[in-house]
Formats: structure tokens, sequence, C-alpha cells
């Protein structure tokens, strides 16, 4: 299937948003204060019966910016050494760049008017990637500011499960702890999460159109 015939379908789904997960890995939780250590990107895209599905990840370590804060029990936690002579990190704004390559082809691509972010608590990664922004004067980010899509919400909702191991379990999904908070394997996970409850819910309202339960037209005029 061609982007062309999956583009717009996917830009009316979210009124001209694009989702795009993300998970960053940082010293801390100040985001004003404390390093941003990596980050992750997973586009969303929708096939031709309407269903989503993550694309591959895009990623990046990152320089902690002059004179951030590094928490060692954050540390402990990602398991991340700034100082790994292998590590390959980029300052911020080459970080930024990076991510933001793939994001930017997409949104042509889909027709859709901003990215959005898709996050598990994704004020915390929103807060960061904003962070990061205004630190390198960045201009034109492909990201809305504020509006955000939480997997915590909808984990919830959907699963009654706001932790992503469990959240991810309770979907069917594979859970593997010991790769837990690396920012690739988070993001892939969320977006998997993501895409299995946005499908749930197209499958849901397919299921009642189909026995009459509700009226396709309606649908189709939101």
């Amino acid at each position: 299937m061609s982007c062309a015939h999956a583009a717009p379908r996917i830009a009316e789904r979210f009124r001209g948003f694009l989702p795009v997960v993300v998970d960053v890995e940082t010293g801390g939780f100040d985001a004003e204060r404390d390093a941003l250590l990596e980050i992750a990107m997973v586009v969303i895209d929708m096939d031709e019966r309407g269903l989503v599905h993550p694309r591959s990840a895009v990623s990046t370590h990152v320089v902690p910016f002059p004179g951030s804060n590094i928490d060692p029990r954050a540390l402990e936690i990602t398991g991340i050494d700034p100082d790994h002579p292998f590590r390959n990190a980029l300052e911020e704004r080459a970080a930024l760049d990076h991510v933001f390559a793939p994001v930017r082809k997409a949104l042509r691509d889909a027709e859709c008017q901003r990215a959005i972010l898709v996050g598990h608590n994704a004020a915390f990664d929103l807060g960061f990637l904003n962070a990061a922004l205004r630190r390198t004067a960045y201009k034109r980010s492909p990201f809305h500011p504020f509006s955000n899509f939480d997997t915590v919400t909808l984990g919830g909702l959907a699963y009654g499960q706001t932790v992503l191991g469990r959240a991810v379990a309770a979907a069917g999904i594979e859970w593997d702890a010991s790769q837990a908070h690396s920012a690739v394997y988070d993001t892939e996970r969320t977006a998997e999460l993501f895409c299995r409850i946005v499908n749930r819910w197209k499958r849901m309202e397919d299921v009642a159109v189909a026995s009459g339960l509700l009226d396709a037209t309606v649908i189709e005029s939101q």
C-alpha cells in the first residue's frame, strides 16, 4: 500500500494530526535542569482498512547540555553511561534534527498539519522535548507544543492498567522487563500499545455499524 492511499486517511482520523510516539531517557525529572540523554520516535501509519501500525524507530543518544544535572539514581534505572566512548551521542540540536527528519517527511506524505506526541506519561516526554527546543532556539518544531495522547489514560480505559509493562501485557504484547527504560524499547512497546487500542476501537465501531447499532453516516460526518 502506498502512502498516497493511507496518508489522507490518517490525517482525517486524527483531525490533521500525525501521531508520533516519543520516549526520552533523562538525568532526572526536571526538564529545565536535568540532562536529556536519549530520545526515540516512532511514526504511526494507517493501512487501507483504517488500522494503524508503527513504523521502525529512529533514535539517538544525546550529549548532556552544558551545566545540566544528572542524578546517579536515574542512571541506575536507565543503565546509561554518559561517558561511554562508543555512545555516539549527538549535541541536542543535531539530535533534534536527526529524529525530526523522518517525522517531517511523514507529515508531508500524510498531508498532516502537525505531529502530536504519543507517550506513556506524555507530559514528561513533551516537557523534555520542549525544554530542548527552547535551549537550542529551535524554530518550527513539527510537534504541537502542548497537545498529546497519553497511553496511561488510554491503557487505563482499554485494559484497566496504567503501568506500561502491565498495560502492554494486558494488550497481549510481549514485554521484557530487562529491556525497559531503553528509549527505543519503551517507544516501540508504547507504539504497539497505542495501535492496539486505536485498532480495538476501530473494530468495535465496525461491528456496531455491521449490526445496525451505529449509523455509519454519523462516523463519516465527524
